[in-house]
């Protein structure tokens, strides 16, 4: 039996996650939720049926058996928590929350006893990249030997457009904006995704290059990170410079962002072990394998690393949700990581406000 999906939030997100719930067999599209003027054209366009409200969504004969929020970042857990009331499975996209208290208050709604047979995933789609399955493959079966170290980059330049209505709340922290929250966050998800837990940051601000007002988020930051594993990381995040170290150019998963125009350059992850490095998005594994020794006299050798396949994550994360809600497998980022993801993130700010380093404790509800 296919289950209803509905979207709520029309903006950049919404309309590609529609796209999947269309594609995939087991889903149906049953509405689309957004107040904004463009938001019944936008159901149009999917050939779905438009909702001004949740309500009015919860209320009618179209009522979902789940639904995927992409809405502004502030918005994220007053949505969440009406879905979840009104019986509907919910696959949240990152951030999982602006602010701890309100994450943390989500975190306990889904453990209510009314609400815990309901199903909350979080959006960070990431995981399902086939760079990341593939890079996570390699750790799991230890071929880096110990994990030593990680050096991370997302380094990109947002236009004006960006920050224009709607999405004015994208230059303003007080609203869930900056590149910490929106883009970062997607970073520190994977970081725990491959090494655990992050136990402590440092932040140095980056010099401000937007002008504020109206602008006042955060543009970006150099950071030093600390696992619980023992595992150290720096990481360098800025959306206001022209660079293609960054996630989305390198891999190409954004086809509103273009691909490393020389196939190459675009490396945004090194992971160092104590056998091997590996290089990413290139894939490329270094080692002293077959050498008379390990030593900086001998020449490395050089071995790619082959992607799984090329299937496209957002489709792949649907798929996962479907499986969730039928109980058949445990969510991939559930709203416990979704949290940890938010914490290490008020953290680098925090970090970045005092020029202090911030400890963390593994302990979500701590």
């Amino acid at each position: 039996m296919s289950i209803k999906v509905a979207i709520i939030g029309a903006g950049l997100i919404g309309p590609r996650h529609a796209q999947s719930v269309i594609s995939n067999p087991s889903t149906d599209l049953v509405g689309l939720v957004d107040p904004a003027p463009t938001g019944e054209a936008t159901a149009a366009k999917l050939n779905t049926a438009y909702f001004p409200s949740i309500a009015a969504l919860l209320a009618s004969a179209q009522k979902p058996d789940a639904a995927i929020v992409c809405t502004p970042n502030h918005t994220h857990v007053p949505v969440a928590k009406e879905l979840l009331a009104g019986d509907v499975h919910v696959l949240l996209e990152k951030p999982f929350s602006d602010t701890l208290e309100t994450g943390r208050s989500l975190l306990e709604f889904t453990k209510a006893p009314e609400n815990i047979h309901l199903k909350l995933l979080v959006g960070h789609h990431r995981r399902f990249n086939p760079y990341v399955r593939a890079t996570k493959s390699v750790l799991d079966v230890g071929s880096l030997g110990r994990t030593i170290a990680v050096n991370g980059l997302w380094t990109i330049y947002k236009p004006a457009s960006y920050f224009a209505a709607p999405g004015g709340w994208r230059a303003s922290r007080d609203r869930g904006g900056g590149v910490i929250p929106i883009n970062l966050v997607h970073d520190i998800d994977l970081m725990h995704h491959f090494f655990g837990p992050i136990v402590r940051v440092q932040a140095e601000k980056i010099l401000p290059q937007r002008p504020s007002p109206p602008h006042d988020a955060d543009e970006g930051a150099a950071l030093t990170l600390r696992f619980a594993s023992g595992v150290v990381g720096t990481f360098l995040v800025c959306d206001s410079t022209p660079s293609p170290n960054n996630f989305e150019t390198g891999t190409g998963e954004n086809p509103m962002i273009p691909p490393s125009s020389t196939g190459g350059g675009s490396d945004f992850y090194r992971i160092f072990g104590s056998d091997a490095s590996l290089s990413v998005p290139d894939l490329t594994r270094w080692s002293y394998d077959g050498m008379p020794e390990k030593s900086w006299t001998q020449s490395l050798k050089a071995e790619k690393i082959a992607l799984p396949d090329d299937a496209a994550p957002f489709d792949l994360q649907l798929a996962h949700f479907v499986d969730v809600i039928r109980g058949s497998v445990e969510p991939s980022c559930s709203a416990e990581e979704g949290l940890r993801a938010l914490i290490v993130c008020e953290a680098v700010q925090k970090a970045m406000s005092t020029g202090q380093p911030v400890d963390i404790a593994v302990d979500l509800l701590a």
